[in-house]
């Protein structure tokens, strides 16, 4: 009996061997973890090239590329007021090698416009992993416009039934909801002239082809002091030291307008651990570096450090805020 056992208990043993051989070829989740980056890593940008988030996701690529010897590029990945670039991160694998420029345009305002078609929880379904920063909201206009104020363009609103066509870099951009909110609560009608990002909406709106803009201080920052734009009001907390005589929406009558297109680092949900806080310590660093600091300072970003547990508790608060603005607005993208 104990012969007619002997043979299935040394294949088993003799299974089990093979099975602990293969588990230690194996790598470990941290040993992967480990030897990341091996091949470049994309950010994904939810908007066309030459917005404030494709600008700020460069800035701090170019920096990662250096210190972790792969390079990290952009890709814009354009379309549903950035919900279908967002979505694709959500879906991807967490292997550290598909990021994305998320914020408040792709992760508070459009899913709050769009909520049947997201397609992704803002929260739930990615590892937010840094805070990058992001500029306050204009209004401008184009310099051949008689409006030298903010109380002119209001004044004009109200002249014109019709409506008065404005720019902004997408349907759900914080410039959409900054002015489609004013003009609520002034109960006017506006005509939203709606682009992929903010490049390709700045160039109609420096040609003159629109007159009205409602867009980031880092993309109009350079037009305005060529003369091309002329600012009317700000959606910062204070008055901003480089264009110290334009006021703040908050003292215009607007003490809840207080707010920035603020970006993120983010990636699909599951990211391992290592990957994030290297990523995060490096994106903190970077803050530091002369060239990205003068490079924020000059594009009017605010930045400072936060920990992917201080980003994810900010992007949640962010949500909590002003999805139920947006949807008492009734904003819906198209």
């Amino acid at each position: 009996m104990k012969k007619h056992m002997g043979e299935p208990m040394k294949r088993l043993r003799a299974a089990l061997a093979a099975v602990a051989m293969a588990a230690a070829l194996i790598p470990s989740a941290a040993a992967w973890a480990a030897e990341w980056p091996a091949k470049p890593v994309r950010i994904i940008v939810p908007y066309a090239a030459g917005g404030a988030n494709d600008l700020l996701a460069r800035v701090f690529a170019e920096r990662l590329s250096e210190v972790f010897g792969q390079q990290f590029f952009v890709e814009n990945r354009t379309g549903g007021g950035g919900i279908v670039g967002t979505e694709a991160v959500a879906r991807s694998e967490p292997d550290g090698y598909t990021l994305m420029a998320s914020g408040m345009p792709s992760h508070v305002l459009a899913p709050a416009m769009n909520a049947k078609n997201a397609g992704f929880d803002p929260v739930r379904d990615f590892t937010h992993i840094a805070y990058l920063g992001g500029p306050p909201n204009m209004f401008v206009v184009h310099s051949s416009s008689p409006v030298k104020s903010f109380k002119e363009l209001i004044d004009l609103m109200r002249s014109q039934p019709n409506g008065v066509e404005y720019v902004s870099p997408s349907i759900g951009s914080v410039g959409n909801m900054v002015a489609e909110y004013v003009a609520s609560k002034e109960k006017l009608k506006l005509v939203h002239v709606a682009y992929r990002g903010g490049g390709a909406a700045i160039l109609d709106l420096v040609a003159g082809h629109v007159k009205v803009g409602s867009m980031t201080l880092s993309t109009t920052l350079q037009h305005i002091r060529s003369g091309a734009l002329r600012p009317l009001a700000i959606s910062s907390a204070q008055r901003v030291p480089e264009l110290p005589d334009v006021p703040t929406l908050v003292e215009l009558g607007y003490p809840e307008l207080v707010v920035t297109t603020w970006y993120a680092l983010s990636g699909p949900a599951g990211l391992p651990r290592d990957i994030v806080e290297r990523l995060n310590r490096e994106v903190n660093k970077a803050m530091e570096v002369p060239q990205v600091r003068d490079h924020l300072a000059q594009e009017m970003v605010q930045s400072r450090p936060m920990t992917p547990e201080e980003i994810t508790a900010f992007m949640k608060s962010e949500v909590d805020k002003w999805v139920p603005v947006v949807k008492a607005m009734n904003i819906q993208l198209q």
